[in-house]
């Protein structure tokens, strides 16, 4: 894949050109959503309906976990704990 076409100077497209293969599959999730690849799912933890994508590795982008904001942002402070049974799989 091409490196993404930024032009603008703005702290999202310095954000976007520091961090390109996150980019890449945060855009992979959205294009996922709206093609049916992917289907949003429940918080793994809590069951909450409202949820993020998370990748637990950027170079399978269509392999996320389903968290609520809550959990997303524990999870990246350190809460591995949340999890006992290893990363979900696509639907």
């Amino acid at each position: 894949m091409t490196e993404p076409k930024l032009t603008t100077g703005t702290r999202q497209a310095y954000w976007r050109k520091q961090n390109a293969a996150k980019y890449r599959a945060h855009l992979a999730v959205q294009r996922g959503l709206k093609s049916g690849e992917l289907v949003k799912q429940e918080c793994e933890v809590c069951g909450h309906s409202r949820t993020d994508a998370h990748h637990d590795d950027y170079a399978e982008p269509l392999q996320v976990r389903w968290l609520c904001r809550q959990h997303h942002v524990r999870l990246h402070r350190g809460g591995e704990d949340l999890f006992t049974n290893g990363p979900s799989q696509p639907a």
